[in-house]
């Protein structure tokens, strides 16, 4: 069974996510499921990258995701500034990107190819961007 990472903030979880956790899984093995690592970010990451802080802090972002019964293990991001220091640890044999996912991703085959890793990147496309995205759930609050 191969292993499957992907990486995300996963605020406020909706159809959008959970279309994207599953596809991600899928990645793996057309006839049997992988097993589905996600890394959760931590809100200080989050607050960097999208210049302001999640809805719902890190660790009810964790236990959300956790409780998702396609997940096989939900873990936190990196607390330090090597972002990639947490796809060395885990070792998967295939990331999957959202199809909007920007932060980190420049250069991320080479980066991890410098550190001995060679996984498969796989972007994974959209479900109704225009109704699923945390941003229009946000707005909602």
């Amino acid at each position: 069974m191969k292993k499957v990472l992907v990486f995300g903030t996963f605020d406020i979880i909706h159809p959008g996510h959970e279309y994207f956790l599953k596809k991600a899984k899928e990645q793996a093995d057309h006839e049997q499921a992988g097993y589905l690592v996600v890394v959760v970010a931590r809100d200080l990451t989050v607050k960097m990258v999208k210049k302001l802080m999640p809805h719902n802090n890190e660790l009810e972002r964790l236990k959300a995701v956790k409780r998702l019964d396609y997940v096989d293990n939900a873990v936190l991001g990196s607390m330090d500034n090597d972002k990639h220091k947490i796809i060395e640890e885990i070792k998967p044999d295939i990331i999957c990107l959202g199809y909007d996912q920007r932060a980190f991703v420049d250069n991320l085959k080479e980066e991890l190819a410098k550190r001995g890793l060679s996984p498969e990147i796989v972007r994974i496309d959209a479900y109704k961007p225009d109704e699923h995205k945390s941003s229009h759930y946000k707005k909602k609050d």
